[in-house]
């Protein structure tokens, strides 16, 4: 059992950020949550909430003082723009003693993942999940409203990952030996389709969904009245339509790394089925 450490956790409000958090908790390390604004952030008890932007890496410095791992991602500020603070970030937590060093993947390549890998002085790991499960909750309107999803692609794959088990990873990444200079790809336990999803979620909440399948053009419009940027329609049309091999590829990471299998989707879905039921 590894020894208490202290771990500061940036993105600490987000969806991964909020199970690293849980899971340091759980294996008994003490957690200390960076947001840049305390007075907004709901933590579990026990966890430190302290103040700091990575856009403003000098506002890191109280923050960083006496952890021994921190976590990082790769946008930030008001409108979550490309970090380009990575190497004072790095430089700030070297000089803090900081041993251990995970980072979220953002997608692409980012300047401060750069950063990170190209840093000597610390143990980097990149975290890299594929689609989360949490993503599912972009339908809740639609099925408390009508009983009913609407998707286009309905048949395709995904080995989409519980976001539990992406902080999971992290956590362990940042308190034990030998993850250092590691890229861990994190999927899900099996390939589903949209229609394999709906199920489980109506399984869960015990009520039938029904799920109607989009044109491109239909989805599209769809989107647009969401209010979404041609820049995410355009993502979404090239990730539904033509998803990546990676993110229909089941790995074992999970089980590698933490030593338990991956949570299914229906795990999921049955510890969300609220968000699902009027």
């Amino acid at each position: 059992m590894p020894t208490t450490q202290k771990i500061l956790v940036s993105g600490a409000t987000g969806t991964v950020g909020r199970q690293v958090v849980a899971e340091l908790l759980a294996r008994g390390h003490e957690v200390r949550a960076l947001t840049r604004n305390a007075q907004k952030a709901a933590f579990p008890a026990g966890v430190e909430v302290v103040e700091g932007d990575l856009t403003e890496p000098d506002s890191l410095i109280p923050a960083l003082e006496g952890v021994t791992g921190l976590h990082l991602i790769t946008f930030g500020g008001a409108y979550f723009a490309p970090l380009e603070t990575g190497p004072r970030i790095l430089e700030l937590a070297r000089a803090a003693g900081v041993r251990r060093v995970t980072v979220l993947h953002g997608g692409g390549p980012t300047a401060l993942e750069d950063a990170v890998r190209a840093d000597a002085g610390v143990e980097w790991t990149v975290v890299m999940p594929v689609e989360f499960m949490s993503n599912a909750l972009e339908w809740a309107e639609g099925i408390l409203s009508a009983d009913e999803v609407r998707e286009p692609f309905v048949s395709r794959l995904s080995a989409m990952v519980h976001e539990g088990d992406i902080g999971a990873v992290a956590a362990v990444a940042l308190t034990e030996e030998g993850h250092g200079g590691q890229e861990y790809i994190v999927t899900g336990p099996e390939l589903l389709t949209v229609g394999d999803k709906v199920a489980a979620i109506a399984a869960a909440r015990g009520r039938a969904i029904s799920l109607v399948e989009l044109t491109e053009e239909q989805a599209v419009a769809q989107w647009r009245a969401a209010g979404q940027p041609e820049d995410v329609i355009g993502f979404l049309l090239e990730a539904y339509g033509n998803t990546p091999e990676v993110g229909r590829t089941v790995v074992d990471t999970v089980e590698k790394v933490t030593g338990h299998p991956a949570r299914t989707f229906t795990q999921w879905a049955t510890e969300h089925a609220d968000a699902f039921t009027r």
